[in-house]
């Protein structure tokens, strides 16, 4: 229930669009689209999927407006989209390695505290610190990791917005200007 009421309320929270066409989000079978490689191992992290599910037929765009007073929100992806919820549990000194995303990743830290080592456009890195009760936008378009570098254990539930049939995660090699 718990997976169910986070999609409910990023729904009603978040904008998206996400393309197609990139070869390197093949879906994985065996891996229910979480890709895995020898180039960022996870280390220590344990990944639970909670649900997936495509909205909208693969040849028809996906649209949804909704305005409440002064706020309002958007939601559109051609051709549909598929959100994906995961909890992710990180005991102290684990990292998830580094990776990006096919679309915006929503992510909310439910336990703990969590560091993101994000590479940026000119070679560089940059960190940003969420505790419980925080959230973090991923727009998943550059290499990152999450590291919970605390003694305590820590937890994220993710919700992925991705072309239908996508891997979620893509492996990416360690940025040059990052210190992990």
């Amino acid at each position: 229930m718990l997976h169910r009421s986070i999609v409910a309320a990023l729904l009603l929270t978040a904008g998206s669009a996400c393309k197609a066409g990139d070869d390197a989000l093949a879906p994985r079978d065996h891996d229910q689209g979480m890709e895995t490689s020898a180039v960022a191992p996870l280390s220590g992290t344990v990944s639970t999927l909670l649900g997936r599910s495509t909205f909208s037929p693969s040849t028809q765009a996906f649209t949804v407006k909704r305005t409440s007073g002064s706020w309002n929100i958007e939601i559109g992806a051609k051709p549909g989209l598929d959100l994906a919820v995961q909890s992710i549990d990180f005991p102290a000194g684990s990292e998830s390695g580094w990776h990006r995303h096919p679309g915006p990743v929503f992510i909310q830290v439910v336990q703990g505290t969590i560091t993101f080592y994000e590479a940026d456009d000119q070679g560089g890195c940059y960190t940003v610190i969420r505790s419980a009760g925080e959230g973090y936008l991923d727009a998943g378009d550059h290499a990152h990791q999450a590291r919970n570098e605390t003694s305590a254990p820590a937890q994220n539930i993710v919700t992925y917005f991705a072309p239908p049939g996508a891997a979620l995660r893509i492996n990416r090699p360690k940025p040059a200007g990052c210190p992990f």
